[in-house]
């Protein structure tokens, strides 16, 4: 049986499940698993995992107990996850390390493994083609860099301490199905702060901006509750969307829920709309979101599609509980 990565997710081991801009699509995925090693001998309980060697620890940096700590905040919400750090070891390149990780998952006694390098300075690791923040508190960056500029339409608590942040396209069909995930979860996280971010993909999706620009005026005409409202009904459209008259899809959906389609349609062609959505999707690529729908739990990035329900209830739960004791 071939341990199964997919919540790590943080690691940057698998591609997401959702809407790809065409550049994406073109790259070469990531790794999707580790390899797994031959069977270690071992009780049912879990894997055991083979001594680990001094020298296998050849640079000075990351410390075993930094790589720990950064394991710890991406996986400690699996109470049946364990590792050993197996070797930090230097590479040609001046203060590159290069990290060896073996993995088990209890009851399971096989053992995998995966290999990531940390960067000179210490604040980033490459794994794969992806290039991710590094360190005991991995995602705290993207977690104030959000609380400071995810300013889209928001539902739920009033305050930011606990905050999921999606990114959205109103083309995508993987955002579509999404939005009764979204609901399920404001109903079992009512502490929690949700914003949502328009993140059109518009090299593959025409209408995508337009559909962001609409819904962003309805927000700023109507409210939050609106939004929610004219989303759902755009979502349940999309078909129409894409079709040859999609702007008509736009403003009857506006009309849907009692709004104006022409001050609607006039509000989102103003160089103030297109800059606010422009703003939205600078504040994505800054967070590296390549993909639709991306969602993040105080800072952390999560393909939401491609996790069972009651897993991502999980991490959530466990990264709310850990930023609450941090703070």
């Amino acid at each position: 049986m071939q341990i199964r990565f997919l919540p790590c997710a943080t690691l940057a081991l698998t591609m997401a499940a959702g809407c790809l801009p065409a550049a994406a699509q073109t790259q070469p995925a990531a790794p999707a698993a580790p390899a797994p090693l031959p069977a270690a001998p071992g009780a049912a309980e879990g894997p055991k995992f083979p001594p680990v060697s001094a020298a296998n620890f050849t640079a000075p940096s990351p410390t075993k107990a930094e790589v720990d700590a950064f394991l710890h905040s991406s996986w400690g919400y699996d109470p049946d996850r364990t590792w050993e750090v197996y070797a930090i070891q230097k590479t040609p390149a001046p203060g590159l390390s290069k990290v060896l990780v073996l993995v088990g998952e209890k009851p399971n006694p096989r053992v995998g493994n995966m290999s990531f390098y940390v960067t000179p300075d210490g604040h980033h690791l490459i794994a794969g083609n992806s290039v991710i923040d590094f360190g005991a508190h991995p995602f705290e960056a993207n977690y104030r860099l959000l609380q400071q500029r995810a300013s889209g339409p928001s539902r739920g608590a009033p305050g930011k301490q606990f905050e999921l942040v999606e990114f959205a396209d109103f083309e995508c069909p993987h955002c579509r199905d999404a939005q009764p995930l979204v609901k399920k979860l404001m109903a079992d996280f009512p502490q929690a702060h949700y914003v949502f971010e328009m993140f059109p993909l518009v090299s593959i999706h025409p209408m995508a901006f337009k559909a962001a620009a609409f819904a962003s005026c309805v927000n700023e005409q109507a409210g939050n509750a609106a939004f929610f409202k004219y989303a759902d009904a755009v979502f349940a459209a999309q078909a129409e969307l894409e079709g040859p008259d999609g702007t008509l899809a736009l403003r009857n959906a506006a009309t849907g829920i009692g709004l104006d389609p022409d001050k609607i349609a006039a509000c989102a062609d103003s160089p103030a709309t297109r800059a606010k959505v422009d703003s939205s999707m600078q504040l994505g690529q800054d967070l590296s979101v390549d993909s639709t729908p991306t969602l993040f739990i105080d800072g952390r990035a999560v393909p939401m599609m491609e996790l069972p329900y009651d897993q991502l209830k999980k991490i959530i739960s466990w990264q709310f509980a850990t930023d609450q004791d941090a703070q």
